[in-house]
């Protein structure tokens, strides 16, 4: 566990500033690292791991992770939108146990319908997001249908004001976290959505994970400017279930670092499609996003996402068929940003709110329970983790 993260290259060179801590120093120094540079020569690179090429200096440090493969079957993996797990390839980390990367285990083309779930639907009320506090609810009653024409007509209008799409922050599903008290709530709660909660399940349970509810959820909206502060998830009451990520859209820098911040993190790349998993030790460690990275094609989007959503689904999925016209907004948005979901279990099997404050009831307890997502043009503030009622529990 003392092995955390080798710092190679003009990474290491970096003079910290008074006061500041290793992962500080790194976080600063991905910031404002320039693409196609030797900057970036330290970023691990997962989707590059089996081939043995672009995986960096700290390659040596990635290793093989096995998934339960007979615990999802493939009819239930295609319903989410997902390859077989026997096709899944999976790594994880020296010195980080609990740490999964599934590097895109998507069907090709079923990224859409979780792109446009992000834009379209999840953004809508009553599920709550960072312009709440600056507009009201009729103003912010449907995000999509304020923004899709501007959107569509971005590449004409550049000077054009930005759309209420695109100064969306964050999104928060199920129980949502109290900036006031830090807490979760059984009173703060909107319907996790099904089909969300379905990805989720047959993701855990690949990794080990049977029984794994998806009760809180935080969507996070990048820009190429926005970055993600150093922080710790550990606002649900049961750290014992993982914490799972979902990336779409342009790729980003990711760290990793130690259960202090005083241990260097390790960097790497998420890509659109990727997967992350945070579970035992890793459950509760700092992490970071300190670079959206542009498209070296400019404006342009991931390959993965230039196949189309097939037109002929599985009866019982849970993906929906994606319109050529919602498509093109939602390919015009992520031409510059990206989208990140992530999936927490909050409560344990059984597991009530308590009446006394949570931080006495949690299992493990660590240093910084929220994080901020910022960017040059904006000060909206990050909002932590969420969950969902029991009694109202949905099911797919």
């Amino acid at each position: 566990m003392g092995k955390m993260a080798a710092v190679v290259g003009s990474a290491a060179t970096v003079a910290a500033e008074p006061g500041e801590d290793a992962f500080r120093k790194l976080f600063r120094f991905y910031r404002q690292s320039r693409p196609g540079t030797a900057d970036l020569g330290g970023v691990i690179d997962f989707s590059a791991a089996h081939t043995g090429r672009g995986a960096g200096p700290s390659a040596h440090k990635v290793v093989r992770s096995q998934l339960s493969v007979s615990s999802v079957n493939e009819h239930d993996a295609h319903r989410a939108g997902l390859q077989p797990v026997s096709k899944w390839r999976a790594y994880g980390l020296e010195g980080y146990p609990g740490f999964i990367f599934i590097p895109n285990p998507f069907l090709p083309g079923y990224q859409w319908h979780w792109v446009k779930q992000c834009l379209k639907l999840y953004s809508q009320k009553p599920n709550v997001c960072n312009l709440d506090k600056h507009m009201t609810k009729e103003e912010t009653q449907d995000l999509w249908e304020q923004s899709k024409e501007f959107l569509r007509h971005k590449e004409v209008n550049k000077r054009r004001p930005r759309s209420l799409l695109e100064k969306l922050r964050w999104v928060t599903l199920g129980y949502h976290y109290n900036w006031d008290t830090k807490k979760y709530s059984a009173d703060h709660y909107t319907p996790f959505p099904s089909d969300l909660a379905f990805l989720s399940e047959q993701v855990a349970t690949a990794c080990g994970f049977q029984g794994f509810q998806a009760e809180a959820g935080i969507l996070n909206y990048y820009h190429l400017d926005s970055t993600l502060g150093i922080h710790v998830d550990k606002s649900e009451l049961d750290h014992s279930k993982p914490l799972l990520s979902f990336s779409f859209g342009q790729s980003a820098i990711f760290l990793l670092g130690g259960l202090k911040r005083d241990e260097a993190p390790t960097a790497m790349f998420m890509h659109s499609g990727d997967i992350m998993v945070m579970s035992g030790f890793s459950r509760l460690l700092n992490h970071a996003v300190p670079r959206v990275l542009p498209n070296p094609k400019a404006e342009s989007l991931p390959r993965c996402l230039e196949t189309p959503l097939p037109a002929v689904l599985p009866r019982d999925a849970v993906v929906e068929p994606c319109s050529v016209e919602d498509w093109q907004v939602c390919a015009s948005y992520l031409k510059t940003a990206r989208v990140n979901m992530t999936v927490r279990q909050v409560l344990a099997t059984d597991q009530d709110f308590p009446l006394e404050p949570v931080e006495e009831k949690k299992r493990d307890i660590t240093t910084e329970g929220f994080s901020h997502l910022d960017d040059k043009n904006s000060q909206w503030t990050l909002a932590p983790r969420q969950a969902k009622n029991r009694q109202g529990k949905t099911r797919v």
